[in-house]
């Protein structure tokens, strides 16, 4: 099998990488053509390729979830983490603590996973406009946010209005220790008791 053979079967499915003998596995122009396809491809790849940056990048533009398989440093890096947790939202527990303090990188990840909002610096969890996102991505975020928002009227009627569509919004409702208003306003018991 000669190079050309090699990109024609990683363009066409990234993960072939891993059948592909040790010499392409070392080809940074193979690589980048599988982690294009796949991103997990890279855990094929030869250990000096996954410290490549581009590769990674590349990678986790695919799927986050690339992280677990790179070099530790690029845990600290802005550009790459941003790219990671925009394809999985866990990817912000991987970051470093620094980056968990960078308000873009967690309004990304909680637009597509809620639940990472538990990843990220404490501050956050009194930021509204990263509550409200992370209540429409999961309603039981309500539980880990501070006291001060916990009884928002605005962000506990986008809690349930997302736990309706898992037909969750009464146990949303009983999870929570809501003030006794929010309890029986009408407009969040109109969604509770809406049918699906």
């Amino acid at each position: 099998m000669d190079k050309k053979e090699a990109l024609k079967i990683v363009k066409n499915d990234g993960e072939e990488l891993k059948n592909l003998p040790a010499h392409f596995k070392k080809d940074k122009e193979i690589v980048l053509e599988a982690v294009k396809k796949d991103g997990l491809a890279i855990g094929y790849a030869e250990e000096s390729l996954k410290k490549d940056r581009e590769i990674v990048l590349t990678a986790v533009k695919q799927w986050g979830l690339v992280l677990d398989f790179i070099d530790n440093r690029f845990k600290k890096d802005r550009e790459i983490i941003l790219e990671a947790v925009k394809t999985w939202h866990g990817a912000l527990k991987l970051a470093d603590e620094s980056l968990k303090k960078d308000r873009e990188i967690v309004l990304e990840a909680v637009k597509h996973g809620g639940i990472a909002l538990h990843d990220a610096d404490k501050i956050f969890k009194k930021d509204k406009e990263i509550v409200l996102e992370a209540v429409k991505q999961d309603g039981y975020v309500l539980a880990i946010i501070d006291e001060s928002l916990q009884n928002d009227k605005e962000i506990v009627l986008e809690a349930v209005k997302q736990g309706l569509t898992d037909g969750k919004s009464r146990d949303i409702l009983e999870f929570l220790h809501l003030n006794h208003s929010l309890r029986n306003d009408p407009d969040i018991l109109a969604i509770v008791n809406k049918k699906k």
